[in-house]
């Protein structure tokens, strides 16, 4: 009968080498990152029709843009990292961190109430309401939107005189415009500036943000992308009052990408500044899936996708939501998915940023389509960046 041979010591090795290929190719058959991106921006895009989208990758501090499509369908300009975009409600955490920048200076503090600013408004509900619960859409019971009969500050300011809370303060969370907005003027006034004095000859330089604006200036007109509306038409952003401060934003994804990058520790920053950012994610209220920081909405990581289709919903968005205050609040956590929405008619804005793996997405695009598609797409972009 014959008997196999023994193997040599070379022979094992070389079938050690080989299974240990094998097992490397297998890990590694997974679609890339680009190959992730390209596949999923393009059926989004046409899925939704956008015709211009840039996302932004950051992968411990290293930078990579996709993108696709154009500024612009009359011109055919394509996108670029450097196009601006509106980014509707991610403007809200750039209003946060001027006010919690403005409480790093000591300005303000979170726990004063409105009338300590508006004195007119002293002895009112709303002048009872805390700067934190403006910031974390507690304040007990605001509409989406500021009411169209509303058109100036004089007109402002009698609305919230007469305005009745719907519900105790800090019970539910009503995702509305006019509290973020007026943090955003209380944050300004406490800095003696207006609002957008303060956040692009204050702020916005002291996050190193170059193009960020709420004025495009006219030497930059060529760069902001034309939005479209559900009908596909154009259109651009024409703010009411309070809108500079809960969604006027125009940005880049060269800029918000590099905020998102601030907001993970990374880069220059000032000891202020890095204080201030650090605020903004402090967790207040748990509502549902998800934990309400200052504007930032925040999930314990890992996360399940369905958690964050959740948390980013129409249900979270247009109606009241029960809130279970943290007492104390949550200090910012590393293991946690912290993620903005933001749209206008003509723009759909999407930031995520993941601390402990330290990366940050962000997605832009010149159409506003639903918030499901901008999750699922950045849920697959992380997937694959693990």
């Amino acid at each position: 009968m014959h008997m196999p041979r023994k193997l040599s010591g070379i022979a094992l090795s070389l079938l050690g080498m080989s299974a240990f290929v094998n097992v490397a190719l297998a890990e590694n058959t997974g679609p890339t990152i680009d190959a992730v991106v390209q596949n999923g921006a393009k059926k989004l895009m046409q899925q939704y029709n956008v015709p211009g989208l840039v996302i932004a990758v950051s992968v411990n501090g290293k930078q990579q843009f996709y993108n696709f499509g154009v500024a612009s369908k009359a011109t055919q300009e394509p996108v670029s990292p450097d196009t601006l975009f509106e980014v509707g409600s991610i403007s809200k955490v750039f209003t946060a961190t001027l006010a919690t920048y403005a409480q790093a200076k000591g300005q303000l503090s979170l726990s004063d109430t409105v009338a300590k600013y508006e004195p007119e408004l002293a002895g009112t509900p709303f002048g009872k309401v805390t700067l934190t619960h403006l910031a974390t859409h507690t304040a007990g019971g605001f509409p989406l939107q500021v009411p169209d009969s509303v058109q100036n500050e004089r007109q402002l300011l009698d609305y919230l005189k007469g305005w009745q809370p719907v519900y105790p303060t800090g019970t539910q969370r009503s995702y509305a415009n006019p509290s973020i907005g007026m943090l955003g003027v209380i944050a300004a006034k406490s800095m003696n500036l207006p609002f957008t004095q303060a956040m692009e000859q204050q702020l916005f330089p002291q996050l190193g943000l170059t193009s960020s604006y709420y004025s495009v200036p006219e030497n930059k007109m060529a760069l902001y992308a034309q939005g479209y509306n559900k009908q596909d038409e154009p259109v651009r952003l024409n703010p009411g009052v309070l809108g500079n401060e809960a969604y006027g934003v125009k940005t880049t994804a060269r800029d918000l990408i590099h905020f998102t990058e601030l907001s993970l520790g990374q880069g220059q920053a000032s000891p202020l500044l890095r204080k201030a950012l650090a605020d903004t994610r402090t967790g207040y209220f748990q509502v549902g899936p998800m934990t309400q920081d200052l504007i930032w909405e925040q999930y314990a990581y890992p996360v399940e996708l369905k958690s964050l289709l959740v948390g980013n919903s129409n249900k979270m968005a247009y109606k009241n939501n029960g809130a279970i205050a943290l007492n104390p609040p949550l200090a910012p956590q590393q293991a946690v998915w912290v993620n903005k929405t933001g749209s206008t008619n003509g723009f759909g804005a999407y930031a995520v940023l993941v601390p402990t793996e330290q990366k940050a997405i962000v997605i832009l695009a010149n159409k506003n389509y639903p918030n499901d598609a901008r999750v699922e797409l950045a849920y697959e972009i992380l997937k694959a960046l693990n």
